[in-house]
């Protein structure tokens, strides 16, 4: 059994640096004993007895249970621990989604036409510039020129996402077009990944249903050591481009669709590979192999190392739970359980405020060009709950390197704690990431 002091429900100060068999060593010569815990008079005259001759005892320690979020003190703790200037108080449970929905305007669900277009210009202008610097900027310069341009068709993505949402416009036949074509530069098939968000959104952090991020089950980490070290690496150093394994296993397979989707689906896969069958070649043919990799590869990998960033810093921290369909909560899930992160200007407006996420989950509804607003009125209401954070190294690197396999007790535990030998990209990454806000 592990024992701190502040765990303990008595103290008995023995011998300098002696070892306790139930505690280890302590500092100050401290062992932990409920003398309660002992079975009779005697026994205890007994214990009592070999104090005074050895100073040696076998405590047995009665842990209390880990503070809970009903501190403000404790809050600004974890903030300073995980990088977030934020961490909201736990939502009250008779508080329900109905009534959160209810405190915003009624404008912020309105569909403004000119404001969607808006978008779109945006984004097919954003990227124009960035395939424009691609083909003029030096070798040096092309990190920049991609980070720009995955940076531009990640808010194709995000035109695709308003469409599935029914926010971006009031003609259904144009959402789905214009859905479909905002996500095939992506190679994402629009329908499939619609049916899967929308169960993303219906069962937010819930342990098993969500189909976004969620944590390791112990299970499931123990079953294989090539699992285990192939785990270790996705929720670890490869885990800002996981997405692309996500977008493989999820979308392509039609048995993890219901008959009635099925169609749809075939549709949108039929689009994507007839995308890659003409768009591929032609990159090709025009610009040969390495202009298929420094026009669509590299703006592509950029793109997932946001869809991946954004995704997991939107709901996963150390403080924010998932829990079982049994005791999860619709409101707290989706105003406690979710994260508004402040990226530089220039990812805002590329990616029309996807980032401003916690009324997006209250409302579905919310067109993106809205959600500023529908974020103002939550803070202005609810705003002691609402978890939020600058996007910073810290935030990061408490997510990559604790936010592993799931507890009930704890949220998470690290890798590092049950498989060390195996958890050596983790302790790389805790030497290469800086441990600042």
């Amino acid at each position: 059994m592990a024992c701190t002091v502040a765990e303990s429900s008595f103290l008995y100060l023995g011998v300098k640096n002696r070892r306790s068999e139930a505690c280890g060593f302590f500092p100050q010569s401290t062992c932990l004993l409920k003398l309660g815990s002992l079975p009779n008079k005697r026994r205890k005259q007994k214990l009592l007895t070999s104090f005074r001759l050895q100073k040696v005892v076998k405590a047995v320690a009665t842990p209390l249970a880990p503070p809970q979020r009903d501190s403000e003190e404790y809050r600004k703790q974890l903030c300073q621990e995980y990088g977030f200037r934020q961490i909201g108080e736990p939502l009250p449970e008779n508080v329900t989604l109905r009534d959160i929905i209810d405190t915003l305007p009624k404008k912020v669900f309105e569909i403004n036409d000119v404001k969607a277009w808006r978008s779109v210009l945006i984004s097919v202008a954003s990227y124009a510039l960035g395939i424009f610097s691609i083909a003029k900027a030096p070798w040096y310069l092309l990190p920049l020129a991609w980070a720009w341009t995955g940076t531009a068709v990640t808010g194709f993505f995000v035109i695709g996402h308003d469409c599935a949402h029914k926010s971006f416009s009031r003609n259904k036949l144009v959402e789905d077009i214009i859905g479909t074509l905002a996500f095939l530069p992506l190679i994402y098939p629009y329908e499939p990944w619609r049916f899967k968000h929308d169960k993303h959104h219906a069962k937010t952090n819930m342990l098993e249903e969500d189909t976004a991020w969620h944590p390791v089950r112990k299970e499931e980490f123990k079953s294989s050591p090539f699992l285990r070290k192939a785990i270790i690496y996705g929720y670890g150093p490869f885990r800002p481009w996981m997405s692309i394994a996500h977008w493989l296993i999820w979308h392509f397979n039609l048995n993890k669709f219901r008959p009635n989707e099925i169609n749809r689906v075939k549709i949108s896969l039929a689009c994507v590979f007839a995308f890659m069958a003409v768009g591929w070649p032609s990159i090709i043919y025009f610009t040969g192999i390495t202009g298929w990799i420094k026009f669509w590869l590299m703006p592509w990998l950029g793109y997932h190392f946001w869809m991946s960033t954004f995704t997991m810093v939107h709901h996963t921290a150390p403080h924010i739970p998932f829990k079982s369909s049994d005791e999860w909560n619709a409101a707290q899930a989706q105003l406690n359980g979710t994260v508004h992160c402040d990226y530089p200007a220039w990812v805002e407006i590329l990616c029309h405020d996807i980032n401003v996420h916690i009324p997006h989950h209250i409302s579905p509804r919310i067109p993106s060009y809205n959600l500023r607003a529908a974020y103002q009125s939550l803070q202005e209401n609810w705003g002691k709950y609402l978890n939020n954070a600058t996007w910073n190294w810290k935030l990061m690197r408490s997510i990559l390197t604790i936010c592993h396999i799931y507890d009930k007790e704890r949220n998470y535990i690290a890798f590092e704690e049950v498989a060390p030998e195996d958890s050596q990209p983790i302790r790389f990454l805790k030497r290469v990431i800086p441990d600042y806000a």
